[in-house]
């Protein structure tokens, strides 16, 4: 019964709440349906509104179309109110643009007050209304000028629109109301003027007139029209003159419109007379003390950016190229900004490709995004750079350098130059000792004097201009090459400037500048900058000048100069590397090590090729090599670099030996030196005498690395397949690799080719007619690399040009094929440096980028460039051309070949080893010195057996005969004949292993047990058993050893020795 009432009551109460919720759901219903319902009204009404207003808008402006300029002002006033009640963008766009035509109409008519729309601020009612709607309507203009694409057409003549209505409301010069006796209300009415346009700056002017101009004019091509191109600078011009140029609108000015890619220029061509009104207010002044204060110069690079920031440079430079006498009076604020411009772009510029930079055609990789759109404009504003380095800018920045005089001989000046040529550069100490003597009177630069204070403000001057090119350089990566060609451009730059780095300091030159280098101060900074400027530049140079030009018309430098800067170079980086300061360097100091040492570097391989300096000139007097060899035994840095980067300091003669330890040092690594406790393993090859390269290629292609590195062993098969006496002790493989060397070098075997002229060998063009060639190439390049690692000496002379290559020179940014030309075909080279001096249209001569040559009698063509046979070459392309030739000839022909020959060759010479050679001096290390035998070194280190000694008889007739008796010729067939070499080792006789020896025998060579007691008595007492006329000398190349019969008359020596040398059958010969 209790259960049952409770179940019930709570029954009723679900029921009541239930009945509840559904009466507050209906409720909320009822509010929401009428809430919609309002909102739809509203709404529907709004809609209709609008409707009645566009209709009445439309109605006003279609209504008397033809008479439409003739109504009042107020009534525009008052539809314009309606419209822009309503107003949307999108839908209302024709609307507007008829509002802005009637107002722009009523501006226009002639005496009739009521009609100008401007009237209406004269009104007490209404000024301030007018004011806001004008207002509006102005920055509706500045919406629609953001949206217009000024290469459309139709958007162009709403840009020229919208530009007017700006134009005609921001100035009262236009207004006809103010005429006559409305001229009282000039003032007030520029009041309202300002006040619109401060108006239009709070809501972003300037940032439209940017989006404009970059649409406009950030493009090969410009699509804006002069009028509109005027009319926004005039705008973009207003608020600065009417605020008295106060910084804020300058800041403004500088980063919404000087930073617009190539304006200045978009300006000179199309409306030049605004830049006549940036003159007359003194704009390009005024910038440039802006930005000179550090604080507003970081704040504007910092808004701009990287790339914004670079066209805001180059708008700057522009305009400074055209104002002469601004850039004169400020030139030290002119050179800071932009200093400060270019490292901060500087700071986004990244030395390597990676996921976090983006590539730039003037900054090269960049770390921040690139603006793809300003790529149309890059070479527009690399046009304007370009007048940084400019022959009329430079003028002007270093005016205190260029004004300099140098002191000329004239006696001196009118000797013609002679020429330094192979043949005529034996009395090289002479010229050098004249050119010495009279160098004082020939320009007072040849040696640092000192004298000028580096604190000085002329210095400190030229330090900042330096400093500006420097950055330049460094940071403008992608037209460096340009940036360098423009500042070499004036032939008196670089020696003036030497002249002036000459004179500072109390001393002068290289002590001045070694301090620097320990002071870490922004003085010493500015003036390494001014040393790596004219290094870069000076190196630049050298390595675009011909020899005709840097030997004969000596254009900038003396050749007395470059003796001077060398030696400066020379001991600046010596002192750089041997005093650790390289050990440790980073950022600009190891820059400079760079830019000094290249220029060295390009001077020294100039001398090489063609001497300049005199002998023993790039030498250090006060580096010892026993020194310097203990060092490299420590592995201490400063040796290890001084051999890496200028080894031409250490005397030839040292770096051989130290060449020769380095391949002992390995042969010791690899177990090929025989020892106590283990001899190297050793190849054997037999060789047939009538097929020896066959069978020498056959045998030693397949062998290894360190089986070629490695002992090999030679047996000779002569001709009727009976081996050859004797033993290999090495002497036989080198007679085996001379042979053999010698063969695969001869031109008639159409590898190699002589050069014309000095008939030197290169690899031959045509060589692919044989099978297999390029594995023959490598199998010579090994074979020539076997003679250099064993100390075996072989006349092989190469053409210079391919030394190089061997070397790797080619590789190098500053190498230049028509350099080595010459080496190549001396005639050829003429040819091509006359179409360089070529004064009238190279175009007449018919030529093309392609080479014709007869290969086998048939004239084939050979494109320099893709479709070259169709290409002319004219004047803008005649440099190229030279270069693509002699590239051509001296790389692509014999590119494949060249490739295989050097790859075998360092398979047995690393190149780090021979690195520390010029291209002379490698030719030396291949085939010894070309001078003759030196018989008293021989003399000198030449042992005696079988009795025989210094003072015996048959000795002393020996040398005689090879002194007195016998020609180089039949000298060099004697040393052959004893030691299968034909040429002197390159460090002398006392490097000849095993050494000369020679023995007295009694007996034929079968019968030959050694010495004994009883025949080194008789040889020591010349008894002889009988006589041995009849009996010739013989030799053992491997022991370097000359067996002499004890001859009885000097006469009879003198025949058969010259018989025995003049055969050449090996040890058979007896």
């Amino acid at each position: 019964m209790f259960s049952a009432s409770q179940s019930s009551r709570a029954q009723f109460l679900d029921k009541a709440r239930q009945a509840r919720e559904e009466r507050r759901e209906l409720k909320e219903r009822e509010r929401a349906a009428v809430q919609l319902q309002a909102l739809v009204r509203r709404f529907l009404c709004r809609c209709r509104l609008q409707r009645e207003i566009r209709r009445e808008v439309e109605d006003f402006f279609g209504t008397n179309e033809c008479g439409s300029s003739k109504r009042s002002a107020l009534s525009v006033f008052r539809i314009a109110r309606k419209l822009l009640f309503v107003f949307n963008p999108k839908e209302d766009k024709e609307r507007f643009e008829k509002l802005c035509r009637c107002i722009l109409n009523s501006m226009d008519v002639e005496n009739e007050p009521k009609v100008w729309y401007v009237s209406l601020a004269l009104s007490k009612d209404l000024t301030l209304l007018w004011i806001k709607q004008i207002k509006d309507i102005l920055w509706f203009c500045c919406e629609f000028l953001k949206q217009l694409k000024p290469d459309i057409l139709q958007d162009s003549r709403l840009v020229n629109l919208h530009l007017t209505m700006l134009v005609t409301f921001t100035d009262t010069s236009t207004w006809k109301i103010l005429r006559g006796k409305g001229e009282t209300l000039r003032p007030a009415m520029n009041h309202i003027c300002a006040n619109i346009m401060g108006h239009l700056n709070q809501k972003g002017f300037y940032s439209v007139l940017q989006i404009l101009l970059t649409n406009g004019l950030a493009r090969s091509r410009p699509s804006l029209s002069k009028g509109s191109l005027t009319a926004i600078f005039s705008l973009a011009l207003r608020p600065v003159v009417a605020a008295q140029f106060s910084d804020n609108l300058l800041r403004s000015f500088l980063i919404h419109v000087m930073s617009v890619p190539a304006i200045m220029t978009h300006l000179a061509t199309l409306t030049p007379e605004r830049l006549a009104v940036m003159e007359s207010h003194d704009l390009f002044r005024k910038f440039i003390l802006f930005l000179s204060r550090e604080s507003q110069c970081r704040d504007v690079c910092v808004c701009l950016e990287g790339s914004h920031t670079l066209c805001l440079l180059g708008n700057l430079v522009f305009l400074g190229s055209l104002n002469d006498q601004v850039l004169e009076e400020e030139t030290a604020h002119f050179v800071g900004v932009l200093i400060h411009m270019l490292s901060y772009c500087q700071k986004y510029v990244s030395q390597k490709k990676s996921n976090l930079t983006h590539w730039h055609p003037v900054l090269g990789w960049f770390s921040q995004t690139v603006d793809y759109g300003l790529n149309e404009s890059m070479p527009l504003l690399t046009k304007q750079l370009q007048h940084l380095w400019g022959v009329h800018m430079i003028r002007i920045l270093f005016n205190d350098v260029l004004s300099k005089k140098l002191l000329e001989n004239q006696e001196i000046a009118q000797l013609p130059a002679q020429p330094i040529s192979p043949q005529n550069s034996l009395p090289m100490k002479n010229l050098f000792k004249r050119a010495f003597q009279k160098s004082a009177s020939v320009r007072n630069i040849l040696k640092p004097v000192g004298g000028k204070r580096v604190d000085s403000a002329e210095v400190q001057k030229v330090c900042s201009i330096c400093v500006l090119y420097q950055t330049t350089l460094t940071t403008l990566t992608q037209i460096r090459l340009q940036i360098l060609t423009g500042l070499t451009y004036l032939d008196d730059l670089l020696p003036k400037l030497w002249a002036f780095i000459c004179e500072l300091g109390p001393q002068g030159g290289l002590k001045l500048f070694l301090e620097c280098l320990n002071n870490d101060t922004e003085e010493s900074k500015r003036l390494l900058a001014m040393l790596m400027l004219f290094c870069d530049c000076s190196r630049h140079l050298i390595t675009i000048l011909d020899d005709i030009e840097v030997y004969e018309e000596q254009i900038s430098f003396k050749l007395e100069e470059l003796v001077t800067i060398s030696s400066f170079l020379n001991s600046f980086v010596f002192k750089m590397i041997w005093d650790g300061i390289v050990e440790n360097a980073r950022g600009e100091t190891l820059e400079l090590f760079h830019s000094v040492h290249g220029w060295l570097m390009v001077l020294y391989e100039r001398d090489c090729r063609r001497r300049f300096a005199p002998e023993d000139h790039w030498l250090r007097k006060d580096l010892k090599p026993s020194v310097l060899f203990q060092e490299l035994d420590k592995d201490k840095k400063r040796a290890q670099l001084l051999l890496q980067y200028i080894p031409h300091v250490i005397p030839h003669k040292n770096r051989v030996l130290l060449f020769r330890n380095m391949v002992t040092k390995e042969k010791e690594k690899l177990g090929l030196v025989e020892t106590s406790s283990a001899s190297p393993h050793v190849t054997h090859i037999t060789i047939r005498r009538s097929r020896m390269l066959e069978d020498g290629y056959e045998q030693l292609r397949q062998l290894s690395q360190n089986a070629m590195k490695g002992v090999i062993r030679v047996k000779f098969v002569n001709d009727l397949g009976v081996d050859e006496a004797g033993i290999d002790q090495d002497g036989v493989f080198k007679e085996f690799l001379e042979e053999i060397i010698k063969k695969v070098f001869d031109p008639a075997l159409n590898l190699f080719k002589t050069t014309s002229g000095d008939e030197r060998l290169y690899p031959s063009p045509t060589s692919y007619i044989h099978e297999n060639y390029l594995q023959l190439f490598e199998f010579v390049g090994k074979m020539l690399g076997k003679a250099v690692y064993e100390g075996i000496v072989v006349d092989v002379p190469f053409a210079s040009f391919f030394l190089s290559q061997l070397l790797g020179h080619h590789h190098s940014v500053f190498y230049s094929s028509v350099d080595e030309l010459p080496s190549l075909d001396s005639e050829f080279y003429k040819n091509l440096t006359s179409i360089k001096r070529y004064d009238g249209d190279i175009s007449d001569l018919g030529l093309t980028l392609s080479y014709d040559e007869d290969v086998m009698g048939q004239l084939v063509c050979h494109e320099l460039v893709p479709g070259g046979k169709t290409i002319p070459v004219t004047n803008e392309n005649k440099i190229s051309y030279i270069h693509l030739m002699a590239h051509f000839r001296m790389h692509t022909q014999i590119k494949s070949q060249t490739a295989a020959l050097i790859g075998g060759f360092r398979s047995i010479i690393k190149p780090e080893w021979i690195r520390m050679f010029s291209a002379p001096e490698l030719q030396r290390l291949i085939s010894g010195d070309n001078a003759e035998i030196d018989l008293e070194d021989l003399k000198k280190h030449t042992v005696y057996y079988g009795g025989f000694h210094g003072s015996h008889r048959v000795i002393i007739w020996l040398w005689d005969i090879l002194a007195n008796d016998f020609s180089p010729e039949e000298r060099a067939m004697f040393l052959k004949f004893v030691t299968s070499c034909s040429r002197p080792p390159l460090l002398g006789f006392a490097y000849l292993k095993p050494p000369f020896s020679i023995r007295c025998v009694e007996v034929s060579d079968d019968q030959d047990t050694g010495d004994t007691l009883g025949s080194v008595l008789r040889g020591f007492f010349t008894i002889r058993k009988k006589e041995p006329g009849g009996r010739l000398p013989t030799s053992s190349t491997c022991f370097n050893l000359l067996k002499l019969p004890n001859y009885s008359k000097k006469s009879i020596l003198r025949e058969k020795l010259r018989y025995a040398i003049s055969m050449n059958t090996g040890f058979e010969l007896s």
